[in-house]
């Protein structure tokens, strides 16, 4: 199997700003974006490198994000080791729950963290907040850009 240099972005979103925030940062030709459940271990192994784009829900990532972990997890463990990753998570107060579990994930596959982590606080409080489609403002989607763009374009000249 020969690794096609690009960025793989997988993201999960129930509210759409996870989405638009993994649009936004597909916006190179070297990013392929998928949606977490349609991952499999061969879209891993291909892959150069990967952007995770996921809510937090209730302290942790989403649940479709962690089930792509789970489903994966072992079928790459061992032979993707030193590829660079980023993350990108939506949140309505916080988001380092979710943050930090997906990087002990990270860290058991030894991947390797190539940016700081973008967390945009979008302050849903109540459930009707919680639940409702988000717009995303324009400074984190052009930090989201610059994100992928950065990964992408250092993956295809070899940086990373």
């Amino acid at each position: 199997m020969s690794i096609d240099p690009h960025l793989l972005i997988v993201w999960h979103s129930r509210t759409s700003a996870s989405e638009q925030m993994a649009r936004a940062a597909a916006e190179h030709e070297a990013s392929k974006l998928m949606r977490a459940n349609e991952v499999t271990s061969d879209d891993l192994m291909q892959a150069s490198g990967y952007l995770f784009v996921c809510p937090e829900n209730l302290a942790s990532m989403s649940g479709e994000m962690k089930e792509m972990f789970d489903a994966n997890y072992y079928s790459v463990l061992g032979k993707i080791e030193g590829r660079p990753y980023a993350s990108i998570i939506a949140a309505g107060t916080d988001g380092e729950g979710a943050q930090r579990q997906l990087d002990r994930i990270a860290t058991g596959w030894r991947l390797k963290r190539v940016a700081e982590p973008i967390i945009a606080v979008l302050g849903a409080q109540t459930p009707e907040e919680i639940w409702a489609t988000k717009s995303v403002p324009d400074r984190v989607l052009r930090d989201c850009r610059e994100l992928g763009i950065g990964l992408a374009e250092g993956i295809v000249v070899g940086v990373f």
